[in-house]
């Protein structure tokens, strides 16, 4: 497993968030380019789970979704509105500056 965080971000997360964090050299993936626009949130969690990705959300479905299992490679989640674009992207790359993939494993990140 890499030793660095890489993620995948939610489908109604804004295309710039992708950009600015591929910009700081962060391994990044969208809805979009995997093909899976419109797919289920299952299609989306087994995504993640199978590339070892973290997802960054703010769909509150996959909250509930992580409850249920605890071997996800896990989740960051912003609620819609609550933080700028600009305090998503420091978040973000705070999280891959000082967390590892294993310690992600689970759990479930609160921006």
């Amino acid at each position: 497993m890499s030793n660095r965080i890489r993620f995948h971000l939610d489908e109604q997360v804004k295309s710039v968030i992708a950009r600015e964090l591929r910009r700081r050299g962060i391994d990044v993936t969208t809805t979009v380019e995997a093909g899976l626009r419109t797919q289920s949130d299952d299609a989306q969690l087994a995504f993640i789970c199978q590339e070892k990705r973290v997802l960054f959300t703010q769909d509150d479905d996959f909250i509930r979704m992580a409850s249920l299992m605890n071997d996800h490679p896990g989740i960051a989640y912003c609620q819609q509105g609550s933080r700028s674009i600009g305090q998503i992207i420091e978040s973000l790359v705070l999280m891959y500056e000082v967390c590892t993939p294993e310690e992600m494993v689970g759990r479930v990140e609160f921006l």
